[in-house]
């Protein structure tokens, strides 16, 4: 399970500013801002929880924070194991959460099968169980046709797969991707989300951030959605559509940024 309680952060950006009288001159002040502020969410065993906002609303900051490769302004994160014991050490919270990136790259030289040899034996795992753990991705992600093609030759969809492999061979209880599916073609597609639905089954926690509402709808048990940095709905797809006199998700999303204030454009 992992729990974020009020957790922010806080990052410094240059802006541009007329001076006064003078139009045509430009200078930058340094300005604060909260990309994510306040937010807390909990993601339990056995479910999959969907993260959903426009561009800029602080989505894949929030992922980072709870994968913990960045670290709050405020707030706290925490990460418990299957016996619900708090972890406490950082590299062992790491072992325990399987995380996929939006622009995460990969060794171009390599197959997708010696890449997983190669991060087993950083992770420290023997030979046998390598070998059982690649086969079970193998057929997981159904990767029978590219496995051991460089991964530089692969097509858009069976990079992903090869991205999401990299995530599964230290057998993590958590998954938290950031747009596991976006661009990719129904089967590749398919294959990600069956994969989703399969490790719920197996009782772990799944994650993800997707701008398909269609796809979030059916897949999740819950909804995070956040704007602005700021959560604006929590709940199941029924409570959201319900509260919100809607069918679906997308609208549903609407109407919650509507009455932000902001854009229904998704």
């Amino acid at each position: 399970m992992i729990k974020a309680e009020n957790v922010s952060k806080q990052f410094i950006r240059n802006v541009r500013n007329d001076e006064k009288g003078k139009a045509s001159f430009k200078r930058r002040t340094k300005e604060e801002f909260y990309a994510v502020n306040g937010v807390s969410l909990e993601a339990k065993e056995g479910e999959i929880l969907g993260i959903l906002g426009p561009n800029g609303a602080g989505k894949t900051t929030l992922l980072r924070m709870l994968s913990c490769i960045m670290e709050p302004t405020d707030g706290n994160i925490e990460i418990y194991d299957r016996d619900s014991n708090l972890i406490t050490d950082m590299v062992e919270k790491k072992k325990h959460i399987g995380y996929l990136s939006g622009n995460t790259k990969l060794y171009n030289r390599f197959s997708t099968r010696e890449l997983l040899w190669i991060l087993a034996d950083i992770y420290g795992i023997s030979k046998e169980d390598t070998e059982s753990r690649i086969e079970f991705i193998e057929n997981v992600l159904e990767m029978h046709s590219f496995i051991d093609n460089r991964i530089e030759k692969l097509s858009t969809g069976q990079t992903q797969r090869a991205n999401i492999a990299r995530c599964l061979i230290h057998t993590p209880d958590i998954y938290i991707f950031d747009e596991p599916t976006l661009g990719l073609d129904v089967i590749s597609s398919d294959a990600i989300v069956n994969f989703m639905k399969k490790e719920k089954e197996n009782n772990k926690c799944v994650l993800y951030s997707t701008h398909y509402m269609e796809e979030a709808q059916y897949l999740c048990d819950r909804i995070f959605m956040i704007y602005k940095g700021q959560k604006i709905a929590y709940g199941t797809p029924a409570e959201l559509m319900e509260a919100t006199s809607t069918d679906n998700l997308r609208d549903t999303f609407k109407v919650l940024i509507n009455k932000e204030g902001g854009s229904d454009e998704f």
